[in-house]
């Protein structure tokens, strides 16, 4: 049977299965600015999805050919190398053609505005931009001015949507579930996108979650959330069911947060003596890139307890969804 996929989306079969490749009903939206605003079913529509391009494509390594025609573009105003090359690889999967934007050497240099930039590079026949930028709320502000699909790839320490999603999949792949688990988010807090779409996520598919790091990183403000706050990682360590480590984010700190790594490292890492008071059962997580020997000792980041790899692959799965649901409702 022949593996080449036609327009329009409606009722396309992936190679070898019958399945219907017709973007959800229950999903109506154009961008994916963060997690706080979707709803619970929007958000198992995501996962789900992801679930079925990675099962589809032989854990995202071969193509599935949904979106030729389609051009993404990825408009990255901060360094990044794993959400850059997912995003290009997931596009890539799908046959999207990608176009890739540096800021630096570009027309921002010469005064020219981000809406300006994204325009002109919107004009050139692009259908969705990817956009990552140091100042929150960059994301939604170009959702307002282009007629292009966008998706937020991380804005200052607001939002990192689909790094998010990437996480709670991992968790439902291996435990089957979202609802009653614990799952601690351990680390830089105060400046963490990944964490607060970690929150948004897990807290409306009913997880509990606990935020914990030092008081200079993890504010008692965080319970307006909904989330528990903790400030000594071997007193909750035997209720959890998931750890997800967090990069100490210097890059955006105007001072160091705690006397010195070492010290960060001896109360927060996570190492062998921890895993000993842990359930038998827990997930190891981090979003990368990882420190070993600051958040987590190198025979916990490979032990059989990480799933850090597995996150990476699932980064795929995740961003060839939401490529999928914001194009295929138009391809």
């Amino acid at each position: 049977m022949s593996t080449k996929l036609t327009q329009p989306a409606a009722a396309r079969a992936v190679p070898g299965s019958s399945a219907d490749w017709t973007v959800p009903a229950g999903w109506t939206r154009r961008h994916l600015l963060d997690l706080e605003s979707l709803s619970a079913e929007e958000l198992t529509i995501a996962l789900d999805t992801a679930a079925r391009f990675k099962l589809a494509t032989a854990d995202c390594s071969r193509k599935l050919p949904l979106l030729v025609g389609r051009t993404v573009a990825n408009l990255f105003f901060e360094n990044s190398t794993r959400t850059r090359t997912s995003f290009s690889l997931a596009a890539r999967r799908l046959g999207a053609d990608t176009v890739d934007f540096s800021s630096s050497g570009s027309s921002l240099s010469k005064g020219e505005t981000v809406i300006d930039t994204a325009k002109n590079i919107e004009a050139m026949g692009v259908h969705c931009v990817i956009v990552r930028h140091r100042t929150p709320g960059t994301a939604q502000l170009l959702a307002h001015n282009l007629n292009a699909a966008v998706i937020n790839a991380g804005d200052g320490a607001h939002e990192h949507p689909t790094q998010g999603l990437l996480d709670i999949l991992s968790i439902r792949q291996r435990r089957g579930r979202i609802d009653g688990l614990t799952v601690a988010l351990v680390g830089d807090i105060a400046h963490s996108r990944t964490a607060r779409s970690n929150i948004w996520g897990l807290k409306k598919l009913g997880a509990h979650v606990i935020v914990c790091g030092p008081s200079t990183l993890v504010s008692r403000h965080w319970e307006q959330l909904g989330v528990e706050v903790a400030y000594d990682l071997d007193t909750i360590l035997p209720r959890c069911d998931v750890l997800n480590l967090l990069r100490i984010q210097f890059e955006r700190q105007s001072m160091r947060p705690f006397p010195s790594v070492r010290e960060y490292a001896l109360l927060y890492a996570m190492n062998s003596e921890r895993m000993a008071k842990a359930k038998d059962d827990i997930l190891i997580m981090a979003p990368g890139p990882i420190n070993r020997g600051v958040e987590i000792t190198p025979d916990v980041a490979d032990g059989p307890h990480s799933v850090i790899l597995e996150q990476v692959t699932n980064g795929l799965a995740v961003r060839m969804a939401i490529l999928w649901l914001l194009l295929g409702q138009c391809a």
